[in-house]
């Protein structure tokens, strides 16, 4: 079938509004008609090729949808579902067969390679391949193929146009709270970064009880909306603070969980470096590979513990369902931070969320 989808023709390329073709979906496929799909930078990373990857592409990886047909295989969804399509994994790895399927160790060319994991494509124009699949999804399109493995089922009276974040951004913020942490009522917490990952940490923190929550970003309209979200105090890194120091006035001896999601190597040490003994940082900001940070030994030796995470350690068929639930209820108000745009202005919801206008862009496709 054809369909309408932004194709990124090179690197660093504009993303282009075209009508390609769409394959039909194998017996373990579903097609989903896209309501909306979130932007993140690891959409803007790969079309700036940070990650090994080939053009023509189309990307999008928090897409959201209605099945409009199914594969013959398939025993979990019927058309007409309301679905979120989230990560891949291949379901045959030692991390895939006990539940850490964020961990796959196929994972990343699943995400990034632009194909199915036999090396197929999508997408195609005039009988040539355009590579998708990215993140076994490509959601920048108003119809896609997912993987049956990789859907999650929601509830059809939760608004379609704002669960596509919980693929990806939501469910990682949220998860190293929730799944990871898992804090206790009155522990303190500091975020380092309140993009749309912060955020989702903010507002799992606030579910969990935390206090104090310490937002600190560079951006003074971030950190207002933190502090509507349940931030009891922010600082803004301006650089002419000492973010450690003040944590710790705030705090006495340091804050119980620390959350980066920076990506800065230097915010990485402040988020360690803010931690009381035996309190614990997760880091979730993807720096790029050779970045290094230090530490000194004795203090991480004070039962301080430093770990990374991936997609927050979340099983997505049980975790993005009550996420959902959260958004129901009034708890995890994601629709305030999000800023809509039509598929035509793809190019200005990148733009802008570069320059840190909007936090989280959202895409919706035309039909």
């Amino acid at each position: 079938m054809q369909i309408t989808a932004a194709v990124v023709r090179e690197r660093s390329g504009t993303f282009n509004i075209e009508r390609i073709d769409l394959c039909d979906p194998r017996a373990d496929e579903l097609l989903v008609e896209v309501t909306a799909s979130g932007m993140c930078a690891t959409d803007l990373h790969g079309r700036d090729a940070y990650y090994p990857t080939q053009f023509p592409k189309v990307f999008g990886h928090e897409g959201a949808g209605i099945v409009r047909a199914i594969g013959k295989a398939v025993t979990k969804f019927k058309t007409g579902d309301h679905v979120v399509m989230s990560y891949p994994w291949c379901g045959e790895c030692p991390n895939c067969r006990t539940q850490r399927q964020s961990y796959c160790v196929a994972s990343f060319d699943l995400k990034m390679n632009g194909t199915r994991a036999d090396g197929s494509t999508l997408h195609s124009k005039d009988g040539q391949p355009i590579y998708s699949a990215f993140f076994q999804q490509s959601s920048f399109g108003n119809f896609t193929i997912a993987n049956e493995r990789f859907a999650v089922k929601v509830r059809n009276d939760a608004p379609l146009d704002i669960l596509g974040p919980l693929a990806c951004g939501g469910q990682t913020g949220a998860g190293a709270v929730l799944n990871v942490m898992k804090p206790a009522p009155g522990d303190s917490f500091a975020v380092f970064g309140v993009g749309a990952v912060g955020l989702s940490g903010l507002m799992a923190a606030k579910i969990a009880g935390c206090d104090p929550i310490v937002a600190i970003d560079v951006h003074e309209h971030r950190l207002k909306l933190a502090r509507e979200f349940g931030a009891t105090h922010t600082i803004n890194h301006s650089g002419r603070t000492d973010v450690v120091a003040e944590i710790r006035k705030l705090t006495g001896l340091g804050v119980r969980f620390s959350l980066e999601t920076s990506a800065l190597a230097p915010v990485f040490r402040e988020a360690v470096e803010a931690l009381m003994p035996a309190g614990t940082c997760v880091l979730l900001g993807s720096a790029r590979a050779g970045t290094e940070v230090s530490f000194e030994s004795p203090f991480l030796q004070n039962g301080r513990i430093v770990r990374g995470v991936i997609q927050g350690d979340s099983v997505p068929q049980e975790f993005i369902p009550k996420l959902a639930d959260y958004i129901m209820d009034g708890k995890f108000p994601l629709e305030r931070m999000i800023t809509f745009y039509d598929l035509a202005d793809i190019n200005r919801a990148a733009d802008e969320s570069s320059k840190g206008k909007t936090i989280k862009p959202v895409i919706r496709m035309p039909h």
